[in-house]
């Protein structure tokens, strides 16, 4: 990334074939793994820099220790392509081409390991450097972890490309052309299922005041009670906890006015609020209000933030240093249903929840209930103006090209987008700006390859082609 955010990938093919050259110039797996840590936790913590910002800014933790619990994570995650780099060096004695396959295979399987293993948490996972890439055609077909794997293999290649031979050489630059003419002459897996207007609301409610009752929650509730009201768009999308109280710490008139809204006529609402009681508990929720329903819809938050939205075990005391408000949520369940309306299947996700590619493709087991749009609400205020904001948009576009599924994102402070299924952005508001985006969002339905079968296998087909490939060139070496 660029500090305005954007993503380079040939910046990130130079930076992983340097991680590659110094790699095979190691003298040990030890002395490896010591430069796969150096440069994972460069890396990341770059990258996720802005939890300075959430951490002590809102937080209120202080500062040097704000700074050694971010360097102390990217250095956790960092020792995932430590072992992956030890692994590279013992393997790579084999030939230059095994070689290649191997550092794509141990990269991929740390990038998933670190994505998914203990929560997970993938945020700046290397394949979103691509998405504006020639690689992204290949999202569709293998996620963003699978151009992750070919950027790795690609890296390695160059480096070792002086060693292989020529008639190997050849070979290669056959499979990648072949490769690449399918791609260019491949369908597009998605069709089109009809089209709705929406309103997205942007409140920019300051992130300092927004759980405080004496300011952004009297803010909060007039602003969005009066957007909800004059919204003009078939589907009105609110953030995530736009509404930032407890149903029974609501007005019940106001509660009773949101609903009496869209009880009849032509339109619908999503909006953020969190729900249930302090005795059973309260999930990070999306109700959908709309005419004839004999009940609200919801949809809970599946994939919980550590620490922001629950507390892992025998860390209460890290928390208690900071004064982060709702921070134990129940969790909802994996694939919940889509919410209907104008003909649509709108599948909701909640901040981060689109880092997961693989738990957003369960929705596209059954076909016939697939997401015909994706639906974010987010709260990035949390990390200021930084390139968080970008970095999160990335991975919307991301989503958006493996499932061919248009976005749309209601943020507290930004990015307010509408996208569609090729990842362009069609309409978006500025940032840290109050505002309302009208537009129109084009449905899709079909399923893309890496619909099908991470809906099924989730990443399992990834990490057997990684182990086999290593195992392969372990038994070569023998």
């Amino acid at each position: 990334m660029l500090p305005t955010g954007q993503p380079v990938w040939w910046l990130q093919i130079f930076a992983m074939t340097a991680l590659v050259l110094v790699l095979e110039r190691s003298r040990s797996a030890r002395q490896a793994a010591a430069i796969g840590l150096l440069f994972s936790t460069a890396w990341l913590g770059a990258t996720f820099w802005w939890l300075f910002v959430a951490m002590h800014t809102y937080g209120g933790l202080h500062p040097i220790l704000t700074v050694a619990a971010i360097v102390a994570l990217a250095a956790a995650l960092g020792m995932y392509y430590a072992g992956a780099a030890a692994v590279f060096w013992q393997l790579s004695k084999s030939s230059p081409v095994w070689t290649a396959m191997v550092f794509s295979a141990v990269w991929t399987m740390a990038e998933m390991a670190r994505g998914t293993w203990l929560t997970g948490f993938g945020w700046g996972a290397v394949g979103y450097a691509h998405v504006d890439g020639p690689l992204a055609a290949l999202a569709p077909w293998v996620g963003v972890y699978g151009i992750g794997a070919i950027a790795a293999w690609f890296s390695a290649t160059v480096v070792l490309w002086p060693s292989i031979r020529w008639h190997q050489r050849t070979m290669v630059v056959a499979v990648v052309g072949a490769a690449a003419l399918l791609l260019t002459v491949a369908p597009r897996w998605s069709t089109e299922a009809g089209s709705t207007t929406v309103t997205l609301l942007q409140g920019n409610i300051p992130q300092d005041e927004k759980f405080e009752s004496g300011s952004g929650v009297p803010l909060a509730l007039h602003w969005y009670g009066e957007q909800l009201q004059a919204a003009k768009g078939s589907l009105v999308v609110a953030p995530e906890t736009a509404i930032a109280l407890l149903p029974q710490e609501l007005d019940p008139l106001y509660w009773e006015a949101l609903k009496a809204r869209f009880s009849g006529g032509s339109q619908a609402a999503l909006v953020g609020i969190p729900w249930g009681n302090y005795t059973q508990g309260y999930t990070n929720t999306v109700v959908g209000l709309g005419p004839r329903q004999t009940e609200v819809w919801r949809y809970d938050k599946h994939h919980l933030v550590p620490f922001g939205e629950f507390i892992p075990p025998w860390f209460k005391w890290f928390t208690r240093m900071m004064n982060i408000p709702l921070g134990d949520f129940n969790r909802g369940d994996l694939g919940q249903a889509s919410f209907a309306w104008n003909g649509q299947r709108l599948a909701p996700n909640i901040c981060y929840e689109d880092l997961f590619g693989e738990e957003l493709g369960v929705r596209f087991l059954d076909t016939a209930v697939a997401p015909t749009i994706f639906v974010n609400v987010s709260n990035i205020g949390w990390f200021g103006d930084t390139t968080a904001v970008d970095q999160h948009l990335q991975i919307s576009r991301m989503r958006a090209l493996e499932f061919e599924r248009p976005f749309v994102r209601a943020t507290n402070t930004g990015a307010t987008v509408i996208m569609d299924h090729q990842a362009h952005i069609t309409a978006a508001l500025p940032r840290y700006t109050r505002g309302v985006l009208e537009g129109e969002v084009q449905g899709r339905q079909g399923v893309t390859p890496f619909a099908w079968w991470v809906a099924r296998f989730g990443l399992w087909p990834l990490w057997l082609t990684a182990l086999a490939i290593v195992v392969v060139a372990w038994r070569k070496m023998l």
